[in-house]
């Protein structure tokens, strides 16, 4: 069974453009508040913010008895790399970021965790005619080249989104990002696989899973949901029920199931430990949902390619 961890992010100042919604935090108060919300195993912890003292870090993670599922390595920053780090057309711009991740893979490989995962969101367009795609491209794949060798015993996730806070981000699919792990050809470099995400940009969750997975590129997965036409980070299976037991059921097909599900989810107007309670229950709930599935009935049903069985099938075995 899949470990549960929170982004650390999410348990502090959550807002969006327009409110904030709960206080800022300091790293202590976030630990703890982690150890307090049933179910949760650890935490994906966010550098820099969360490393200003690694070894507070530590001390304070074991104090509280958490685990950690891997490193956010946030590559935007308040007034620098405003067109997006890891394809600047500045040389030195790129370099910074490659300096950030080279510390950020040295605390993960002390952590003993080996995964650090990036969400490039800056890294994209606006407007036509803005960006050379040709030269984003070759800075991206030359970045994350260099990034990847610094210590190939460290796995690099890329977390596809397709926009926000550009209108359209430059890796926004299962499909781009997997094509542009090959062009890297670095073995240590995969995939985050948000399942919001995948569901903002058209796909079928379990659909993607399958394709990363028989490249050998799904290096890790996020849960939440959203209405498909934003990433409003809600609670598993508020809108996309179906494809998160779909998704859950295909995990298990392909053997994702001793690893770590990390939660991109915001608390919003709730209390956060309430929030989070749910999270986790509605994850292991949505779990054993998924069981219901025999793979052989299902194996049978699938043959026939017939959706009127296969809806019967859901509503009668699944949601009974």
């Amino acid at each position: 069974m899949n470990k549960l961890s929170v982004i650390s992010a999410f348990l502090g100042g959550v807002k969006n453009r327009y409110m904030q919604y709960h206080p800022n935090r300091s790293f202590r108060e976030r630990v703890e508040i982690a150890s307090k919300i049933p179910g949760v195993d650890g935490l994906e912890l966010c550098y820099p913010a969360d490393f200003e003292d690694p070894k507070q870090t530590v001390k304070l993670m074991n104090e509280f008895g958490l685990g950690v599922s891997g490193i956010n390595v946030r590559t935007r920053r308040e007034g620098k790399w405003l067109r997006g780090g890891l394809t600047s057309g500045d040389a030195t711009e790129r370099q910074e970021v490659l300096d950030e991740f080279k510390h950020a893979m040295d605390l993960a490989a002390e952590f003993g965790i080996r995964r650090v995962s990036t969400c490039p969101l800056n890294d994209g367009h606006d407007y036509v005619f803005e960006l050379d795609f040709f030269d984003a491209y070759n800075y991206a794949e030359e970045s994350f080249s260099r990034i990847c060798e610094h210590d190939r015993s460290v796995r690099v996730c890329i977390e596809y989104k397709w926009n926000d806070p550009r209108a359209r981000c430059l890796l926004g699919s299962a499909g781009e990002t997997l094509s542009f792990c090959y062009a890297v050809g670095a073995e240590n470099l995969g995939v985050t696989l948000d399942f919001g995400h995948a569901i903002l940009s058209g796909e079928r969750p379990a659909q993607s899973a399958v394709l990363l997975h028989r490249a050998g590129r799904l290096f890790y997965v996020h849960l939440n949901d959203n209405d498909r036409f934003w990433d409003w980070d809600m609670l598993p299976g508020a809108y996309n029920l179906p494809e998160l037991i779909e998704f859950f059921y295909y995990l298990k097909r392909i053997g994702y199931t001793d690893d770590w599900f990390a939660y991109d989810v915001m608390a919003k107007e709730v209390e956060m430990i309430e929030n989070f309670e749910t999270v986790t229950w509605l994850t292991r709930r949505i779990e054993s949902l998924a069981e219901r599935i025999d793979d052989a009935e299902i194996a049978e049903i699938l043959k026939k390619r017939n959706p009127a069985a296969s809806m019967r099938y859901l509503y009668e075995k699944v949601f009974r």
